[in-house]
């Protein structure tokens, strides 16, 4: 926090990748933007840099990059890569349906669906999650004090990163819907009262 103006950080999720679009999980393997992801990263890069920001901070997972690229043409700024952005690690289920997840860990799956923290399989811990991402968005804040940072970042990692700077338990989380694709969150980091939400699932339309 620095000066008489907020900082103003928007945590923008990639595009759509051809396993969002059936329901398989991603954690942090690699999976690229599908047509419909080029186009609303396109969409919302534009309503973005109307925005003016100042710096552009991504995950270094692929379709996060590509996401960045977008605002990156539109803007003249470089792009820079913190995997503390990637997404969560989702370890034996990476690359599964969902589906398939509820067939093979049943118990582990519930609890998930739940928000409940799972226990086994290689699952990166929420707390964990909240903690390294809530510091990537400090970072990625730092850079620009008083001014419009963009981190392109993924659904859970905004999530629990948003719960990690806010100061919020993880539990909060049960009360928001998903975060879409190529939509973003808006916090400020306010002169007197620190870091607030201004926006949820915000997009281009």
């Amino acid at each position: 926090m620095a000066g008489t103006e907020p900082t103003r950080l928007v945590v923008w999720r990639h595009g759509r990748t051809a396993w969002n679009a059936t329901n398989r999980i991603q954690g942090q393997a690699e999976a690229e933007l599908d047509e419909l992801g080029h186009r609303q990263a396109a969409a919302a890069a534009a309503v973005l840099a109307a925005g003016r920001p100042a710096a552009i901070v991504s995950s270094d997972l692929g379709r996060a990059r590509t996401t960045a690229t977008y605002l990156a043409e539109l803007t003249g700024l470089p792009v820079t890569l913190d995997p503390r952005l990637r997404e969560r690690h989702f370890g034996q289920w990476q690359g599964l349906a969902v589906t398939e997840v509820a067939q093979r860990f049943p118990a582990e799956y519930a609890r998930w669906r739940t928000g409940d923290q799972v226990a086994g399989c290689g699952v990166e811990d929420v707390d964990d999650l909240a903690k390294r991402a809530a510091a990537g968005f400090v970072d990625a804040a730092a850079l620009a004090p008083g001014a419009t940072v963009v981190a392109v970042s993924h659904g859970g990692t905004a999530r629990f990163g948003m719960a990690g700077l806010l100061g919020w338990p993880v539990q909060v989380l049960r009360g928001f819907a998903p975060l879409g694709n190529c939509r973003w969150v808006e916090l400020r980091d306010t002169p007197v009262r620190g870091w607030q939400l201004y926006g949820y699932n915000a997009g281009a339309g």
